[in-house]
């Protein structure tokens, strides 16, 4: 696949994840006001599950090799891990130091992390056979 579509294909499916990411962040802060990053952390995996399923369909649908559960818990090992770190160091950054309001600071954190979600699920989870 042209690695531009791919790149395309990747933005769309991280514009569905955000959507899904942010919605249950809202969600979840609602239900467990000054719980931020708790709420985070929970939206985060569910993100990236959702992610993981449309990559796997899509973005990398090409890319099938192997068993679907150890390429989730490859993505969870790389993609999950930079959304995790980088998220939650951003947010606590981002909220409690710089009092930027909730959402508007996950959102800058998950723009911060897809370039570099993009290249390690290109390179391991979702790795062209050598």
């Amino acid at each position: 696949m042209n690695p531009w579509l791919r790149y395309w294909k990747f933005n769309l499916v991280g514009a569905m994840g955000m959507a899904v990411q942010l919605a249950a962040l809202a969600l979840l802060n609602r239900v467990a006001p000054g719980h931020y990053l708790y709420a985070t952390a929970a939206a985060i995996e569910l993100a990236l599950l959702h992610n993981f399923v449309w990559h796997l369909h899509t973005t990398w649908r090409d890319r099938r090799e192997g068993s679907a559960p150890m390429q989730l818990l490859r993505f969870h090992m790389s993609n999950g891990l930079v959304s995790l770190v980088g998220n939650l160091a951003l947010m606590r950054i981002l909220v409690h130091g710089a009092h930027m309001p909730l959402l508007a600071a996950n959102l800058v954190a998950i723009v911060c992390c897809s370039v570099a979600n993009f290249g390690l699920g290109n390179r391991w989870p979702f790795a062209a056979k050598a």
